[in-house]
Order: structure tokens, then C-alpha cells, then sequence
């Protein structure tokens, strides 16, 4: 009866040997996916930051863009006016 107990508590004692195991496994795991899940999120920050910069960007060329049709409208009917004014002196 003793050694059937005391197979019993060295059967106990892998298993909870096993269990920490385990349980070790299961923290590192547990790190690592933390650590992939904090890099994610840099990373998923990082994108959003250059998105604002692109949007930003595409808004700035497309005021540039307005600003030199504009200049070019102008100096149009700038030229017109000289010739205008060309025309009146001769």
C-alpha cells in the first residue's frame, strides 16, 4: 500500500512537473504574441501616420494645382491686355 502511494505521489509530482511546464509554455507564448501584437499596432500607427501625410500631400498638390491654373488664367488675359494696349499705341 505504501509504494502504491508513493507511485501515486511521484505520478503527482511529473504531473505537476508537466503542469509548470506548461504553464511556461503558455507565458512565453503568451509574451511573444504580445510582443507581435504591440508591433502590430506600431506598425498599424506608422501606416496611419503616412496616410495623414499622403492625404495631406494630395491636398497641398491640388491647391498648387488650382493656384497655377489660376497664375496661368491670369497671365492669359494678361497678354491679351498687352496686345490690347500694342494695338492701341500703333
Amino acid at each position: 500500500m505504501s509504494s502504491e502511494l508513493g507511485k501515486k505521489i511521484e505520478q503527482l509530482e511529473e504531473e505537476k512537473m508537466r503542469l509548470g511546464l506548461d504553464v511556461d509554455i503558455h507565458k512565453l507564448e503568451t509574451e511573444k504574441l504580445k510582443k507581435g501584437k504591440n508591433k502590430a499596432e506600431e506598425d498599424l500607427d506608422s501606416l496611419k501616420m503616412d496616410y495623414k501625410k499622403l492625404h495631406l500631400s494630395m491636398r497641398t498638390e491640388v491647391a498648387l494645382e488650382r493656384s497655377l491654373l489660376e497664375c496661368q488664367n491670369e497671365m492669359v488675359g494678361l497678354r491679351a491686355r498687352v496686345v490690347e494696349l500694342e494695338k492701341s499705341l500703333h
